[in-house]
């Protein structure tokens, strides 16, 4: 194989295997449908990429079937021309997670399952190792602001670490060493149906982990593993996790804890990103950092310089008297955990949403659990639906969760060309914008708007 083809490669987890490609000294080639930061990064770094589905423009070298792989990613629709015409003409086709599961056959997989957590969690566990006597390979599905990269290398290291992503049933092709489930709350119903199918999918997971491997689950879950190897537990403070966070100290913009572990007990661990969904995060990193070998005063010291992930609690404004922050939630339960985060750190402080809903299958399932969600602040702004992937659903719009905000609250529906009006009266102290769309795209504007008249010494 002397060429590699990406159909999709500007998706976070594909472009972090193109990367690998890449790193190997192989031609890249790919399609995506839209320029991105990330595939303008892939092309500076030597991959070739298009943007219209034409078959005239992949590249000479990704036409030899015999010197060729095609990864694509289960987003593609059926009908994308480029997608059957490699079908067609037989070539070598594999799905992205099947290129990562042979990736977790010859090397030691640390994984990390769940409808939440992932990617901070499989973060912090690549930073942790990388930092550590251990280090790893590590494919993310996020940009780690340590190595403003999705992708890590490791020449000697025997571990890689992977976000192990339920879309499409994904997870199923890895071979995990060591995986941690952080949670398993119903979503992805377009491709499950039902919660019990979703579930189940789990399940199936844990029959996946190699002999002698280990599985990490969130205290609380509605699923059952199915495996009898090293099960424990963890959790964010005392509920009977093996691995537990004690003396939690939070205060002054900073939060540290005790790690209460079966393997050794750590003092002191401080949060480089102090929001405290990070405890259980990082209790999760640890534990399978703990597993690989990494020492106590490598973990704490990694713990308190990781920088955390981009559009995962990323703050762009962090100002006295004003605060802006991105996030990547786009399920209900991300989102009341975001917002109770928010609230614990600016008690008392006026706070402001503003959330672009992702998919309409996803819309049209938990609207009542969104609009619960966002119920938890008093100022909630919510844009049309990103419908990624889908084709619009009749009867389904935004409106659907405006009208089922708590009565009372400071609501209002805006296009997101429209976003930077619902700014610009700077009517809050703490602007918060949540989605998995394009919403990021209008960071950099509102953090220029918001940083107008601000003062930049009262920090």
């Amino acid at each position: 194989m002397q060429a590699v083809y990406f159909i999709g490669i500007g998706g976070i987890g594909m472009s972090a295997i193109a990367r690998y490609f890449l790193n190997k000294g192989m031609f890249v080639g790919g399609y995506d449908k839209t320029p991105s930061p990330l595939t303008e990064t892939l092309e500076k770094e030597g991959a070739v990429i298009h943007y219209e589905d034409d078959i005239r423009l992949i590249p000479e070298k990704c036409l030899r079937k015999e010197e060729c792989l095609v990864i694509y990613t289960p987003a593609i629709p059926p009908t994308h021309t480029e997608l059957n015409y490699f079908r067609e003409n037989g070539f070598d086709m594999q799905k992205r997670a099947q290129v990562l599961g042979t990736l977790t056959r010859s090397l030691k997989g640390l994984c990390v399952a769940g409808t939440h957590g992932k990617t901070t969690t499989s973060g912090m566990t690549a930073h942790i190792l990388h930092r550590s006597h251990v280090d790893c390979n590590a494919f993310l599905g996020g940009i780690s602001k340590n190595y403003g990269t999705n992708y890590i290398l490791s020449a000697d290291s025997r571990y890689v670490v992977i976000e192990a992503d339920e879309f499409d049933r994904s997870f199923h092709w890895l071979t995990p060493w060591a995986t941690v489930i952080t949670s398993t709350d119903a979503d992805h119903l377009d491709i499950y149906g039902t919660e019990e199918e979703y579930l189940r999918s789990f399940t199936r997971y844990t029959e996946l982990i190699l002999p002698g491997g280990f599985l990490i689950l969130h205290t609380g879950l509605k699923m059952k593993p199915n495996t009898q190897k090293g099960v424990t537990t963890y959790s964010y403070g005392r509920e009977a996790g093996d691995f537990h966070a004690d003396n939690i100290r939070i205060g002054n913009g900073r939060i540290t804890f005790d790690l209460v572990s079966p393997i050794e007990n750590i003092a002191d661990i401080e949060l480089g990103v102090p929001v405290a969904i990070n405890i259980d995060n990082g209790i999760a990193a640890m534990a399978l950092a703990q597993i690989a070998g990494a020492t106590a005063g490598e973990i704490r010291e990694a713990m308190l310089s990781f920088g955390g992930m981009d559009r995962r609690f990323d703050f762009h404004v962090r100002w006295d008297n004003m605060v802006y922050i991105s996030d990547y939630a786009h399920h209900p339960e991300e989102i009341r955990q975001s917002i109770l985060s928010i609230k614990q750190l600016y008690e008392g402080r006026r706070i402001k949403a503003i959330f672009q809903p992702h998919l309409y299958t996803r819309t049209r399932d938990f609207y009542m659990e969104f609009a619960d969600a966002l119920s938890l602040l008093d100022d909630v702004t919510v844009l049309d639906i990103y419908p990624a992937r889908e084709e619009p659903i009749a009867g389904v719009s935004s409106e659907l969760i405006y009208d089922n905000l708590r009565c009372g609250i400071r609501k209002q529906l805006c296009h997101k060309e429209d976003i930077m009006k619902c700014v610009s009266a700077k009517d809050f102290d703490v602007l918060v914008t949540l989605g998995a769309g394009d919403i990021d795209n209008y960071a950099e504007a509102i953090t220029e708007l918001l940083n107008t008249g601000t003062d930049e010494n009262s920090n």
